[in-house]
């Protein structure tokens, strides 16, 4: 065997040995799941009208209500389970509310007035820092 042959398979055989570990070590970085928190927007934002919808968050869309200085923030998938309208919150009652046929979630996202039959999706929330994060439930 040539010199040039047995160096060529000493590095393919390196290189094939140590191709598990790349790979691995590349998929745990750019794996995420489902039970990450998720920056959803900022405090500023929430703090600006108590409430911040993000539609297009990592999360899906995401309504969040509270504010920075809150012990427990609300957050919700805004999503009505009834016709796929997105539902707002009303702070006097505390509520989610659909504009398309007037069903009621309260503040646990649980139906309180139909036609909706199903809650919405809920998460958790919190702040870290200055941002607004969420995981799923």
């Amino acid at each position: 065997m040539k010199r040039r042959d047995f160096i060529n398979w000493v590095g393919l055989g390196l290189i094939a040995s140590s191709l598990p570990v790349a790979i691995a070590a590349c998929s745990s970085q750019t794996t995420s799941t489902s039970g990450d928190w998720q920056t959803v927007g900022t405090s500023a934002e929430l703090d600006k009208t108590g409430q911040l919808l993000a539609k297009n968050s990592p999360a899906g869309p995401v309504l969040v209500v509270g504010t920075s200085k809150s012990e427990n923030l609300t957050a919700v998938n805004p999503t009505c389970t009834h016709a796929g309208c997105t539902v707002g919150w009303e702070p006097s009652t505390k509520t989610f509310l659909c504009p398309c046929h007037g069903s009621k979630y309260g503040i646990d996202g649980k139906v309180q007035k139909g036609p909706a039959k199903e809650a919405l999706k809920t998460y958790a929330a919190k702040i870290e820092g200055t941002s607004v994060v969420v995981k799923p439930t």
